[in-house]
């Protein structure tokens, strides 16, 4: 161990930063070449409501329409995501690996210690957006686009502050509770709830004012990236920081820290019942390792509980009366909001319950909450035992390589099909509420679908995980590929030249052929399915023949 809390923290985790840096980088600079190529005109056709929503100013360029795309949304989404994954490890991250005691049995006390991890998470999240900023201006500089007249030094200061709050909001959490899990799952909740609340709720009459009570608000609200930096936002977004690290400090001085997270498991507590123990203890063994998947489950529970209420209520059924509340002059308009504009968030005809499901659900938010869990029992599922040297007392029982691989990719998919039902029941309880009429079926089709396409991200970041054995590397390759390639989607419809790149992207397969409206296309389902099972004979391929690291 470093000598050195910081510097340890920073070694840890600056190449996931590295990645997500290079692979927003990418982006931007693809959008922008997509966007250079765009016919314009038609943005300044919009009504002015809808070019203030978008952040479009009177004589729109392609900087601004780029920049805002995706450092608005794609970027601030990924920078926040590892800033608050950093917080909720910072000491909730030490219980559950059992090293705190470790780290505090050296001459470095709890508040030493929490501070030195705050430091990291604050200097690297720095660094990131700097990096950002730079990026932007060499793709403009290479690309010959123009980006005087643009805050770009206000958006940047605004996603430093937004991604600190999270991080900080996870560290609190994780502080509080013991729990890595707890502490990132529910700061993602709030994230994605927040950012839903701030597009939806503008547009329904009345609770306009209601948007200030969500932290994305004050990151963007005021499209700093036009109007400069709104301290009064920076201010709100800076105290409430302070005041989440302050307690995190606090409670990790009072509470008493595990030497290990081993708590006790909902499977332990079915087990424990007189009723259930003997149907839970044959389907998946009474050994230890004769319940591989179970354990598995056990451990991700709290993310798939947060990640399912989130995705039923918000993403299923509110949306459902919030879309019967907007007013009929409003939804006349929104007829005339061209398609490329929506294409990086699905697609669709917004003015009917169909087309705003699929902006407001379906398009990114719906993938990206199996993603999240695919992608975290992917990458964990085998990185993480080695980097916890457990992955040598595992194997030391008899049993396979192939059937840890297995046994894992199977409790990914179970959580995949619950997320995918989940979001089923929510979609079609919002469509009877709301007395829209979505077809069952077809809502279904969409489901599964979305299902398929959370596990492909699930299973490649299966297969980084047991090529590499590096969690970082399995998690943000993932991420880095699926954002790429949800860009690659959207841009297609953007620019003729890469229309015929769509199909490399697995979300081409997704919502290329309209499920909602359209029902199920089994060709695209079956695309999908096979690129998961070839994943998955890929992980077992790559684990059995890699030397496994017993370090971190």
């Amino acid at each position: 161990m470093l000598a050195s809390v910081f510097a340890k923290t920073l070694r840890d985790n600056w190449r996931s930063w590295v990645i997500a840096v290079a692979s927003l980088s990418a982006m931007l600079l693809l959008s922008m070449w997509a966007y250079r190529e765009v016919d314009l005109s038609f943005y300044m056709s919009l009504p002015e409501v809808y070019r203030s929503m978008l952040g479009i100013p009177e004589n729109a360029d392609v900087a601004s329409l780029a920049i805002n795309a995706h450092m608005g949304s794609y970027g601030a989404m990924t920078v926040a995501a590892i800033a608050l994954g950093m917080g909720a490890a910072s000491i909730a991250g030490e219980e559950r690996a059992g090293t705190i005691a470790l780290l505090l049995a050296n001459p470095r006390s709890r508040t030493h210690v929490l501070a030195s991890k705050a430091a990291s998470m604050v200097l690297l999240v720095g660094l990131a957006i700097l990096g950002l900023w730079g990026a932007i201006h060499l793709a403009a500089l290479a690309l010959g686009i123009s980006i005087a007249g643009l805050h770009l030094g206000a958006l940047t200061l605004h996603l430093f502050a937004s991604s600190l709050f999270y991080g900080f909001l996870a560290m609190a959490i994780g502080a509080w509770t013991g729990n890595q899990g707890a502490g990132a799952g529910l700061a993602i909740g709030v994230m994605f709830l927040s950012f839903v609340a701030v597009g939806v709720l503008p547009l329904v009459e009345g609770a306009e004012d209601f948007v200030k009570a969500f932290p994305w608000y004050y990151f963007n609200g005021g499209d700093p990236l036009l109007n400069g930096v709104q301290w009064g936002h920076i201010g709100v977004l800076a105290a409430a920081s302070a005041v989440l690290a302050t307690g995190a400090l606090i409670v990790v001085n009072l509470r008493d820290l595990k030497a290990q997270s081993v708590g006790g498991t909902f499977v332990d507590r079915l087990r424990a019942s007189p009723f259930a123990g003997k149907v839970i203890g044959r389907l998946s063994g009474s050994a230890r390792v004769s319940s591989i998947w179970a354990k598995t489950a056990a451990e991700y529970q709290w993310l798939l509980a947060i990640t399912a209420v989130y995705t039923f209520l918000v993403q299923g059924v509110m949306l459902g009366p919030m879309y019967a509340a907007i007013p009929e002059d409003l939804l006349s308009t929104f007829s005339d909001f061209p398609e490329v504009m929506l294409a990086l968030f699905g697609g669709g005809d917004i003015s009917t319950p169909q087309g705003f499901y699929q902006i407001e659900t379906f398009g990114m938010m719906a993938p990206v909450v199996v993603m999240v869990v695919t992608i975290a029992i992917g990458a964990v599922a085998l990185a993480g035992e080695e980097s916890r040297r457990t992955m040598g007392l595992l194997l030391a029982n008899p049993i396979k390589r192939s059937r840890v691989v297995l046994e894992k990719t199977q409790t990914m998919i179970l959580f995949a099909f619950v997320l995918g039902f989940v979001t089923f029941v929510g979609v079609a309880l919002g469509s009877v509420i709301g007395g829209l009429g979505i077809d069952t079926g077809h809502i279904a089709a969409t489901c599964l679908l979305q299902t398929l396409v959370g596990l492909v991200f699930g299973t490649l970041a299966l297969a980084l995980s047991a090529g590499t054995g590096r969690k970082n590397v399995a998690i943000f390759g993932a991420i880095g590929v699926g954002i790429c390639l949800h860009l690659l989607n959207g841009l297609a419809e953007l620019n003729d030249a890469i229309a015929g790149w769509a199909k490399l992207s697995p979300f081409y397969y997704y919502l290329g052929n309209d499920p909602l409206n359209n029902g199920m296309n089994w060709t695209h389902a079956a695309v999908l399915a096979g690129v998961v099972i070839a994943l998955i004979a890929l992980s077992v391929l790559l684990f059995q023949r890699r030397d496994l690291r017993q370090t971190s």
